[in-house]
Formats: structure tokens, C-alpha cells, sequence
């Protein structure tokens, strides 16, 4: 109610975290802070309900719409479907999409506190609460434990507290500012990961948009990471048009990572299978490791479900319709084999089963909740009022073509339809 912010819940004390397994200078390490639980605790009461309602109140200068992280229906399964439904949409007219994923150097340690407020300030939030946030982000201290030595306090004049529970959301709000300035781009963000997509029809347009990128970073004390941003360019899988030239200082590639998942100029998802594969392999090894050490197979069986299981279903309704029957099988065979060895508990579904599970789980949620993050990419609701067959939604039925038919939205309303 007094909007103040106590001196003690204003310091924090960072353990740098190994963001890298060979550590060469202070960069390689994410500077986490340890802050106040009194504080977290009040922190999270405020993002709960305040500002994760005033998310769904968005005006004009602030849009949240491009955003999939710190919203409560937001994940990087969702960023995925809207990115290439998004691509996957353009490619039924043009030749090709470019997309660049962008890096901005910390990102998070070094966003103006100014930037965050001068956007949150024309949110629907209470003016009490938004002096609170200006007083929590000022007059910060902190210091470092590194190797049994501690360092004297500084202060925080930047930044959005790492492991704080106001922080991500903070960010957020400040990075909403961000978005292209040519009509017929996109962009998709997942906290500080930013992709631009651009259609073969505004090739021209390019340059602009990535020196309004730098603009924005320059003016929130931000820095475009040009070595580290890379462009990929998505075609249909049979077709070779002639490409664009390539971008000064940016790499491209031919397989991107978005979020964790693999994925070629042409849509193919073996590398991610490969990949899955070889990182739940060497989560066997451990596995066969604890059981040598007497740990009973009911746990084997749990640290199984969290540790691999959770790597084959990851982000599966945004990548397995893009996958074929082969990577399909190997994955099934590699879940047959952990049962067969007593890792995998012997009732968990085969592979297709646990996808299609996850795909109907994901659809009810976002047809019985009006503000998930994916009801825009909904087809419109059907007109008439006869209905032939019974069916689990009543949506229209989307175009579909042999591309847009392997993306989330298109494959369950069509399931969902008969």
C-alpha cells in the first residue's frame, strides 16, 4: 500500500552459474542472484495478480501477442506452433521465408530499468503496484561468492534481477516495444530468444528491420549479437528457388535450433530425432550407473519418466507431424528397449500414442481457455447452425495443403473433425 520496497529485500548475493562446460572468462558464467524469500514471495503475489491480468489488457503500445514466455498459458511448445505456422502459411505463396534468429548479448543483466517502466507505465496496472516495481528496481546492492571469496557490495544500476520472480516479467514488458516496421513481417519472441520472419516479397526490407533491431537494443542498453545471430531460409521440401544473397555478419545455416528443437530449411526433423536419441542414450548409461549402486527399479523408473521420457515428449505437438514414420520408429523402438530393461515402466503408451495424447490435451486447453496464447491461430467458428456429424469443436476447416497439413493446428482441428 505505501509502494516501498524494504533495504533488505534490496540486496542480493550472486552465485555465477556454468552456462558452458569449458569456463574461459567471467561471460561463461549467468550471474543468478539469491534474493530475499520474503521478497520473492510478495514478488510472485504481484506478477500473479496484477500484472499477469493487465497481459491480457493490451493497448497499442503494448502488445504481448508476439510474446510465449511468463504468460500463464505461454511455453515454448506454443512460440514453436505459432513460428511455423507462421512460415509454413507465407511458403503457400512464395517461394521462400527467411527466418533470423537474433541474440542479444545479456540481455537480461543489462535492460534500463527506464525501459521497463516507461512500458509498464501505460499498462492497466494500479498506481500503487507501479511505484512499488520502481522502488523494488532502484537503490540495488549486490555481491559475488565466487570460490570461497566474496566481493564488496554494488550497486545495480541495470538490469532485471536473474532470480528474482518479478524479473522475467519485467523483461518482457520492456521487450514488448520491439516489433517490425514492415508490414507482412513477423516476429516471435520467447523471453530474450527473438526470431524475424520475412517473406521472398519484402526481401527489401531486411536491412531496415535489423538496423531498427540495433536501434531499439542501442537504446535499452542492449547489443544485437551479430556473430551469434544466424539466418535460415525455409522452403518447401521439393522446391529450389533461387536464394537471396546472404547478410553481412550473420551466419546461415541450414538447421536452426528453435527453443531446443532441430529443424532444417526444408522442415525435416531427423536431427532433432538424432539428436534426442544419442542424449537419452547417454541418460541410459546413467540409469544402468544407479542401478549397479542398488537404486530399486520403481526410482530408476521415475528418474526415467523425468530425466528421458520428458526429453522424446518435449515440444511434441509443435515437431512430430513433421516427423516420418522411420524417426517415428526408432523413437518407439529406443522407448520398447528401456522397457525391455526394466528402465521404462511397462504400461507407458508407445511413442505415437503419448504424441497424441499430448496433441488432445494441448487442443482442449486452448479451446476451453479464451486467452491461451494459441486461440488466434484457431480457425474462425462455423456459420450455419446444422451440424451433419458430432464433432469435439465447431471450427471451420483450414486449408490444407501437404505443408500446412503436417502443422499442429491443421492436423488436430482435421482430427478432431471426424
Amino acid at each position: 500500500m505505501t509502494s516501498h520496497v524494504t533495504t533488505q529485500w534490496k540486496l542480493s548475493s550472486i552465485n555465477p552459474i556454468p552456462k558452458i562446460p569449458k569456463l574461459a572468462s567471467p561471460s561463461d558464467y549467468r550471474p543468478i542472484s539469491i534474493t530475499s524469500v520474503l521478497s520473492r514471495t510478495l514478488e510472485r503475489i504481484i506478477v500473479t495478480k496484477y500484472i499477469y491480468p493487465a497481459l491480457n489488457n493490451q493497448t497499442p503500445s503494448v502488445t504481448f501477442s508476439d510474446q510465449f514466455a511468463f504468460r500463464p498459458t505461454g511455453s515454448t511448445t506454443s512460440a514453436i506452433i505459432t513460428i511455423l505456422q507462421t512460415i509454413t502459411n507465407l511458403l503457400d505463396n512464395k517461394p521462400y521465408v527467411r527466418g533470423i534468429a537474433l541474440d542479444f548479448s545479456k540481455a537480461f543483466d543489462s535492460i534500463r530499468h527506464s525501459s521497463v517502466l516507461d512500458q509498464m507505465s501505460t499498462m492497466s496496472i494500479p498506481d500503487n503496484i507501479y511505484t512499488w516495481v520502481s522502488n523494488f528496481l532502484m537503490e540495488r546492492y549486490h555481491l559475488t561468492h565466487f570460490k570461497g571469496q566474496t566481493s564488496c557490495l554494488k550497486e545495480t544500476t541495470a538490469s532485471v534481477v536473474q532470480g528474482s520472480a518479478l524479473g522475467p516479467c519485467a523483461y518482457m514488458i520492456a521487450a514488448s516495444a520491439l516489433r517490425p516496421v514492415t508490414p507482412g513481417n513477423d516476429m516471435d519472441k520467447f523471453a530474450d530468444d527473438t526470431y524475424l520472419i520475412v517473406p521472398a516479397s519484402n526481401d527489401y526490407s531486411v536491412e531496415t528491420e535489423l538496423n531498427h533491431i540495433e536501434q531499439w537494443a542501442e537504446s535499452n542498453n542492449l547489443k544485437l549479437n551479430k556473430s551469434k545471430t544466424v539466418e535460415i531460409i525455409f522452403r518447401k521440401p521439393r522446391s529450389n528457388p533461387t536464394l537471396p544473397p546472404t547478410l553481412p555478419s550473420i551466419t546461415r545455416v541450414d538447421t536452426i535450433k528453435i527453443l531446443g528443437v532441430t529443424l532444417s530449411s526444408k522442415f525435416s526433423v531427423s536431427s532433432h530425432v538424432d539428436s534426442t536419441l544419442v542424449s537419452c542414450s547417454q541418460s541410459l548409461h546413467a540409469l544402468r550407473t544407479l542401478r549397479t549402486h542398488g537404486l530399486p527399479d520403481p526410482m530408476i523408473q521415475t528418474v526415467f519418466s523425468s530425466k528421458v521420457l520428458s526429453k522424446i515428449t518435449y515440444c511434441s505437438p509443435a515437431w512430430s507431424g513433421f516427423a516420418n514414420n522411420n524417426e517415428l520408429d526408432r523413437l518407439d523402438a529406443f522407448l520398447r528397449r528401456s522397457k525391455k530393461f526394466g528402465f521404462c515402466c511397462s504400461d507407458v503408451l508407445s511413442v505415437r500414442e503419448i504424441y497424441e495424447k499430448a496433441d488432445d490435451k494441448l487442443f482442449k486447453n486452448v479451446l476451453s481457455n479464451h486467452h491461451h496464447v494459441l486461440k488466434p491461430l484457431l480457425p474462425p467458428p462455423v456459420t450455419h447452425n446444422y451440424n451433419l456429424r458430432s464433432r469435439s469443436h465447431s471450427l471451420t476447416l483450414p486449408v490444407k495443403t501437404a505443408l500446412s497439413a503436417l502443422n499442429y493446428i491443421t492436423r488436430i482441428v482435421f482430427k478432431n473433425s471426424y
